[in-house]
């Protein structure tokens, strides 16, 4: 053996015990990942259809990506993450794995659940709790925990960019369609508010119904739903998404289709080509072989904020840090992102997308506000209706 292998081996030896000190120096930080079981929006039929607006894969994906992008920070403070993923059935169970994750050792948990699951898990646990999946206004609202934060945008944050929006492109006069679910009134109201706010003219307002009984086939068709009045967009509310799809160019007039189709307030689109953007498209791209979906970027930028938050302070002080009015986030939309104080929301710009490209971002050049710009999407904290948060 020549000295100049044996040295190699030597050097080689040496890194690897190193390495293997350092591993085993490192302090855990324990995410815990709360999903609900037998999710139909991840139905594999379903999920190719690749619906705007719905998740294209488990929540973990983003936090897988977030972890490996963090990783030389992460090694430097000797940080050793650990994801533990779990499912729940019912509100029930949802708060026993809470509680049986914070004492398994967990320092932060993120979710993507029904509102009164979410809100049973974030009652059931004092540990920092990220929502990256569900967009209720409640949970910002009477429903909100002083422990509860939202890192995908709000109903309101939604309706309010899209209202934005067409304000400023002179699409006044709205025409809008509902559709049947409780989900599609309740979000209808939350548009309705958004309409009002920006000075919008809401021309009509006319339910949809998606069905296979020949009765009730002209409750779903474009041509009557979209005739006998004038309008210069169709807002098109459908939680589902099989109606919004097919609504573009089949309206009775030529004019644009906003809302769960057409043009859509996303937090994330995969095509933006700003910011940095296309690097985390494609490293997400990369590793998890599809596309990153705006819900997909909210469990990213969940455990983004997670790592971030423990590489200054100790996991006992997670909530604290993040908190903080010096805590921000860069979530390669062009504006340093925080939580606002008065409902645990993640203030953000939101991509104006039809699917294809990014048309533009909002807030919308000219819309002006007193302390933050992004406070102009969603509650702002003169209407702050969460009692539990400061």
């Amino acid at each position: 053996m020549t000295d100049r292998l044996r040295t190699s081996r030597r050097v080689a030896l040496g890194l690897l015990l190193s390495l293997t000190a350092a591993l085993a120096q490192a302090v855990p930080l324990l995410i815990g990942v709360i999903t609900r079981a037998d999710d139909d929006r991840l139905e594999p039929k379903r999920v190719e259809l690749a619906y705007l607006g719905q998740p294209g894969g488990p929540l973990r994906s983003g936090i897988d990506v977030a972890i490996g992008e963090s990783q030389f920070e992460l090694d430097a403070a000797k940080l050793q993450v650990k994801v533990e993923a779990v499912e729940a059935t019912s509100a029930d169970d949802a708060k026993a794995q809470a509680a049986r994750l914070e004492k398994a050792g967990a320092a932060a948990l993120v979710t993507d659940l029904p509102t009164a699951w979410t809100q049973a898990a974030a009652a059931a646990t004092k540990l920092p709790l990220l929502n990256a999946g569900n967009a209720d206004n409640l949970l910002r609202e009477q429903g909100c925990r002083a422990n509860l934060f939202h890192t995908l945008p709000s109903e309101r944050m939604f309706s309010d960019a899209l209202a934005q929006t067409l304000t400023a492109r002179k699409w006044s006069r709205v025409l809008l369609l509902t559709g049947p679910e409780p989900e599609d009134i309740a979000r209808s109201a939350v548009v309705q508010a958004s309409i009002k706010r920006y000075g919008l003219k809401l021309v009509a307002q006319r339910p949809f119904k998606m069905s296979a009984d020949p009765r009730e086939r002209d409750l779903a068709n474009p041509l009557l739903l979209t005739g006998n009045t004038d309008y210069d967009a169709v807002w098109v509310v459908d939680t589902d998404g099989e109606f919004a799809r097919a609504l573009p160019y089949r309206t009775a007039l030529p004019r644009p289709v906003v809302g769960n189709g057409g043009l859509m307030a996303e937090a994330w689109a995969p095509r933006f080509e700003r910011f940095g953007a296309p690097q985390l498209a494609k490293r997400f791209q990369k590793a998890q072989q599809r596309p990153m979906t705006g819900i997909d970027w909210a469990a990213w930028q969940a455990a983004k904020a997670i790592i971030q938050a423990a590489l200054t302070a100790p996991p006992a002080k997670l909530m604290q840090t993040m908190n903080g009015a010096d805590f921000t986030l860069d979530g390669f939309k062009g504006s340093r992102l925080s939580f606002r104080p008065w409902d645990r929301q993640l203030r953000q710009p939101l991509l104006m997308t039809d699917g294809q490209g990014v048309i533009s971002l909002a807030p919308v050049d000219g819309i002006l506000h007193p302390k933050n710009v992004l406070d102009t999407l969603g509650a702002d904290a003169p209407e702050k209706l969460c009692k539990a948060a400061s």
